[in-house]
């Protein structure tokens, strides 16, 4: 066994793979960027050498320092993690050349399956059943309208050494190749240094599965059952569960089984994940194909820890020392039902776009990196988990930035249940108590595809988030009933914060009491509410309930029994904003105002803040660079027309005129860094100025 190993890595991963070394009493180097310096796993990593600036070009990226740190703290083997130079099969020999073990495949696997057009013809060779595509390479827009057209609409287009949802975009017609492809060649090279593209038949109805595979160095391949992940947007999975509540037992063993041998024929060892695409309209489940072979550990891994309770990264290192596999096929079995929310910093409400900045505050449900059976941890949550776990993998601080040379992911949040609705409704009460502030995130929207019918049901296809919210995101549906709760919440709320207010100023006497009768306008609702003892009554409803938020609180747990034991629980995060309660809970946030109802006459009086008009401006939506301006200056524009295209989190993102008009004047420049709501352009009735604010 090591002594010594160095993670080529950085955030929630590098903690990861530092937890369980420092378990098996293997010692940890970190390496670490500029925007590293303070990261939590520098600290917890028993030694830690920088290597240079934030851009992971200059440094994570560059297999000679990675090399260098390892000579200069005598670490025997490299945990890449995922992503940066985890599959890359030049680094692994360099280690190789320099005495240095990889926790990781062979190079030879990792050249074979790390080549999306390669790793397709060893599939079929194999007997793995493959997508409808192109054979080879795809070298110009015309070649890949030819293609495109023989294969038939929709398709595909995919850079070859892509992954993570970077490099791909689904193309309906002609005009999508035209504009998608030189873009999606683009991300390959930017991302991965390589800008090959081939083309697949898009799948219609389609669930996205993988097989976890492990294998040993003598000769032993198992697969750990299936991980379903087809809610995704653009590409990048958000939600993540084992096992699949589509996948039958016949399935399981078929899928398994066609992995193993496209592991076998690679002489494949460590672990690994073999991903296909499954036709939601085939009721029988066999028509299922491959897509590729992740030669690395997954973002996602923990669903199968969870079910399987074999920890992935011990084997990982186990693996790379030489050892065998100390389980059978036979020994691989399902224990209950485990879900991974993926937190991102992008905000939902504006179209799911990236947010970059400083954690002003983060708080999650439980600590990061303890022992998920810590029953403290969430107890002081106020979490009743029950019969059920929950877990937070995350390399994130209070204070610290999320930065835009990194991927956007701040945490995974993982639950794990006796069933799968148990492990939902943990899931929602977790991200009740997940408190962020200072940037967007998508908390909220995960609660609230926690909470949907169509989620609950397991009826689930990659286009899930693009079928339910085409409109965008506003926050998670509210019922009469769970609205007349917020109203009674709030009512109380009031109370209780004017009742402290005449007791601090010592004026009690001679005061009118605070009242018990209120109005509560909550967003376009109007709610009277009169408070009682473990109950209000709403609009005429009698509502059971208590909640236990005092001044100074900004968290609190409402229940459905008028003694706060049993009942539902809802974790609310409140905070005071002049006059109005905003209260988030159970996947949006609610605006209250509360006044007396003596004084209810008085409330449409009061003048509200009109937000300002910014219809006739195109604003920049989010932080990035301008990596390319489509138009002059005198040029007309038709709506829809592409006018910037802004790279942010390592995607491109297309800005498009929202109405006919000529532009007046270009002041931004290619290459420029612009801030989030900067403004890039506005206009008259028929003129656009692209500006940078």
């Amino acid at each position: 066994m090591f002594s010594k190993i160095l993670i080529a890595n950085r955030g929630e991963i590098a903690c990861r793979v530092i937890t369980t070394a420092r378990k098996m009493g293997v010692a940890t180097v970190a390496v670490y960027s500029d925007a590293d310096a303070r990261a939590p796993f520098v600290k917890m990593a028993d030694e830690a050498v920088h290597i240079g600036p934030a851009p992971a070009a200059e440094s994570y990226l560059i297999p000679e320092k990675i090399i260098a740190a390892c000579k200069e703290t005598g670490a025997q083997a490299v945990h890449p993690g995922y992503g940066f130079l985890s599959e890359r099969a030049s680094f692994v020999e360099a280690l190789e050349a320099e005495g240095i073990a990889f926790i990781g495949p062979p190079t030879g696997a990792i050249a074979a399956m790390g080549d999306k057009i390669e790793s397709k013809k060893l599939a079929k060779e194999a007997g793995v059943n493959t997508v409808p595509g192109s054979e080879g390479e795809i070298t110009s827009t015309q070649q890949a309208l030819e293609v495109s057209r023989e294969i038939g609409y929709p398709v595909m287009m995919k850079a070859s050494a892509g992954g993570g949802g970077k490099g791909m975009r689904l193309a309906h017609n002609d005009k999508d190749v035209e504009e998608g492809f030189e873009a999606t060649r683009r991300e390959g090279l930017n991302s991965f240094g390589d800008d090959r593209v081939f083309i697949e038949k898009f799948i219609e109805n389609p669930r996205h599965i993988e097989i976890q595979i492990l294998g040993d160095k003598h000769g032993n391949v198992l697969y750990l059952n299936e991980r379903e992940c087809s809610i995704q947007r653009r590409h990048q999975k958000v939600v993540e569960e084992a096992p699949s509540p589509f996948v039958t037992d016949k399935m399981r063993k078929a899928m398994g089984e066609q992995c193993v041998a496209l592991s076998k024929a690679v002489d494949y060892h460590s672990a690994g994940t073999v991903e296909l695409i499954v036709s939601g309209a085939d009721p029988t489940g066999e028509s299922f194909y491959f897509l590729e072979m992740n030669t690395r550990l997954q973002v996602e891994h923990p669903v199968t820890e969870a079910i399987t309770g074999i920890d992935l990264v011990e084997q990982m290192i186990r693996v790379a020392a030489g050892e065998e596999l100390a389980m059978t096929q036979d020994d691989i079995g399902i224990d209950g039902w485990s879900i991974e929310n993926r937190v991102y910093a992008e905000d939902p409400y504006r179209g799911f776009l990236p947010s970059t900045g400083r954690l002003v505050e983060y708080s999650p449900p439980i600590e990061g990196w303890v022992d998920d059976g810590e029953v403290q941890g969430k107890a002081r949550r106020g979490i009743a988990h029950g019969a059920g776990s929950i877990r937070v993998d995350d390399g994130v601080f209070e204070g610290g930035e999320v930065s835009m040379f990194y991927d956007p992911m701040i945490a995974k949040l993982i639950t794990w249940a006796p069933t799968r609705e148990e492990a939902a409704d943990l899931q929602i009460e977790a991200l009740d108590s997940f408190r962020i502030r200072g940037l967007g995130h998508n908390v909220d929207f995960l609660s609230a595809i926690m909470q949907h019918d169509r989620f609950r049901s397991g009826e689930l296809t990659t286009g899930f988030i693009a079928e339910e919210y085409p409109e965008g995101f506003e926050g998670a549906p509210v019922t009469d009933d769970f609205r007349r709760m917020l109203a009674a919440i709030c009512a109380g709320n009031e109370f209780t914060w004017q009742a402290r207010a005449q007791r601090i100023s010592g004026q009690l006497d001679g005061l009118q009491e605070v009242t018990s009768e209120w109005l509560v306008k909550l967003g376009d609702t109007r709610h009277e509410v009169v408070l009682g003892e473990g109950h209000a009554v709403v609009d005429g409803e009698r509502v059971d309930g208590n909640c236990n938020w005092l001044p100074g609180m900004n968290e609190a747990v409402a229940t459905t029994s008028p003694d706060g034991e049993g009942g539902d629980r809802y974790g609310l995060i409140v905070e005071r904003d002049g006059n109005h309660w905003v209260i988030t809970t159970r996947g949006a946030s609610h605006r209250a105002l509360v006044v007396p109802q003596r004084l209810a006459h008085l409330e449409s009086m009061m003048i509200e803040k009109e937000p300002p008009d910014l219809s006739k401006m195109l604003i920049c939506p989010m932080p990035g660079m301008l990596v390319k301006l489509h138009v002059g200056e005198g040029e007309e524009v038709q709506p829809g027309q592409p006018l910037a295209t802004v790279e942010a989190m390592k995607m491109e993102n297309i800005l498009r005129a929202e109405k006919q008009a000529t532009i007046s004047k270009i002041n931004a420049v290619e290459g420029e860094s612009l801030a989030v709501d900067a403004v890039f352009s506005n206009s008259n009735s028929r003129n656009w100025r692209i500006i940078t604010g």
